[in-house]
């Protein structure tokens, strides 16, 4: 926060006397709520879409009035601009009238000032007329004709600031402030909008989950196709699609699960659910990375492009009602991840392994269960019955535990069928016997995977944590070590 270039005490004397009116969207709160409520109107029902384009050929007051008829969304979980609170709550503890004046409508906006105890009143668009602009303006010079102080952000607050007596800047833009400095009126206070940056863009994209993606190599790798270029580029571009394919639908699985993730212990500070990220630029970059994986893999090949859209297609579907369907989910998610060897065989043009995708399939889903189940253990810690945006309830924790460790073992029972079946009779390896370490090692790691689980020592994504653990960075180079040596030995 920067205080304005005025001497203080003739400022404070000047503001004290005026109603001090808050701007919402992006200003007390760090969201948007027609964004809000529209995205929960359409996750429920993807074909809701046809109603959003009806109201608002009706005009954005009818949209946002049918809207916050029918969304009940949760105002409480909704991030906000601490700093601006902690200065409204400060100046109405000094007895100056605190409201809120937005262009979101007025039935949600009396919803959210429920929540904060220092607004005294709230005017917001009414269903035929949107409160924005030169209409905010005109209404508070109507209700506050001796002046009133105003907090704004964006370039529609340009003229409410016009006709206002002070000014509190609070997530504006640098050109918005300059704008709004121009103006030459008295600003009381800025606040600073917290920068995404690169490193924010890197965090809401999951660019760290790209390592899953690298199970398109591994057709390449045991193909012994490695030393065909044609075949390692296009495993590189089908690598590219789906990374840039699976961050576009992460964005869109963000912005379904807004409010669970808000009451989530560390999904909260996604960039998405925090704020820090706007919904109105995660859209267009989750349509962006979608269509440009896409078109990649169009480049790549018809097969590879039909599983991709495949991939896509189950991805969205989880995201809209699978990922409530408890057991169901696991398999989904194991199902996804199989789909990366199979666009990994697609883009190569290798010879389909049962072997591996069937190893794959209980191998992930095992990992998806205990996701599961560390999220079952800390929703029970916190007092909760059920997890949140799940189909799950604590009571299901002894259930995913058997079934977890049960898939976990058909998967190593499947690599040890496959040594004893496949591999000794393959030409691909010159001394087999060196395969054993994998059944070992894989043991070992699933082992310790749910043993940490059951200590509740484990985070969220299993293979997240295996990227940064030591104990499972030795197991996979020991296994590499046992592949290369039976391969090249």
């Amino acid at each position: 926060m920067t205080a304005a270039n005025h001497p203080a005490a003739d400022l404070q004397t000047a503001s004290a006397a005026l109603p001090l009116v808050l701007d919402v969207d992006d200003t007390l709160i760090r969201t948007d709520l027609l964004h809000e409520t529209a995205v929960a109107y359409f996750r429920a029902n993807p074909l809701r879409v046809f109603n959003l384009v009806l109201w608002t050929l009706q005009g954005k007051a009818t949209l946002k009035r049918k809207l916050s008829e029918q969304v009940p969304i949760d105002v409480d979980s909704l991030p906000v601009n601490e700093e601006l609170v902690a200065f409204a709550r400060a100046e109405h503890d000094k007895g100056r009238p605190v409201g809120l004046a937005t262009a979101a409508d007025e039935l949600l906006a009396l919803r959210l000032a429920r929540r904060f105890d220092f607004i005294d009143f709230t005017i917001g668009s009414n269903g035929t007329r949107n409160l924005k602009g030169a209409n905010k303006a005109a209404a508070l010079v109507e209700r506050f004709p001796e002046g009133f102080a105003y907090a704004g952000d964006g370039r529609a607050d340009l003229e409410v600031w016009d006709k206002a007596q002070s000014i509190v800047l609070s997530g504006a833009s640098a050109d918005i402030a300059a704008k709004a400095r121009a103006l030459g009126k008295p600003v009381e206070a800025e606040f600073t909008r917290p920068k995404l940056g690169l490193r924010g863009w890197l965090k809401a994209l999951r660019v760290h989950q790209w390592a899953k993606n690298a199970l398109v190599f591994v057709p390449l790798v045991l193909s012994g196709m490695v030393t065909d270029p044609v075949a390692v580029v296009a495993a590189f571009g089908a690598f590219v699609a789906i990374s840039l394919m699976a961050s576009g639908t992460y964005l869109l699985n963000d912005l379904f699960d807004l409010t669970d993730d808000r009451l989530h212990w560390t999904k909260r500070n996604r960039p998405l659910a925090s704020g820090n990220l706007r919904i109105k630029h995660g859209v267009p970059a989750s349509v962006a990375l979608i269509v440009g994986g896409l078109g990649i893999a169009a480049l790549i090949g018809p097969a590879t492009l039909g599983l991709l859209v495949a991939y896509m297609a189950i991805t969205l579907l989880y995201s809209f009602y699978i990922k409530r369907q408890p057991i169901v989910d696991a398999f989904t998610l194991a199902a996804l991840f199989t789909m990366r060897l199979g666009i990994g065989i697609a883009a190569v043009g290798a010879v389909p392994s049962p072997w591996l995708l069937v190893f794959s399939m209980f191998l992930f889903t095992s990992l998806s269960f205990a996701k599961r189940q560390t999220e079952i253990q800390k929703s029970v810690a916190k007092g909760r019955l059920a997890v949140n945006g799940r189909g799950y309830l604590g009571t299901d924790a002894g259930m995913v535990v058997a079934m977890g460790v049960a898939t976990a073992m058909a998967a190593i029972t499947i690599m040890v069928l496959y040594i004893m079946n496949d591999v000794y009779s393959a030409d691909f390896y010159n001394h087999p016997g060196y395969l054993w370490v994998f059944p070992a090692a894989l043991f070992m790691w699933v082992s310790r995977i749910w043993l940490l689980c059951h200590r509740e020592e484990l985070n969220d994504d299993p293979v997240a944590f295996a990227i940064r653990d030591r104990i499972s960075i030795a197991l996979g180079g020991l296994m590499g070590a046992a592949f290369l040596a039976g391969w090249l030995l």
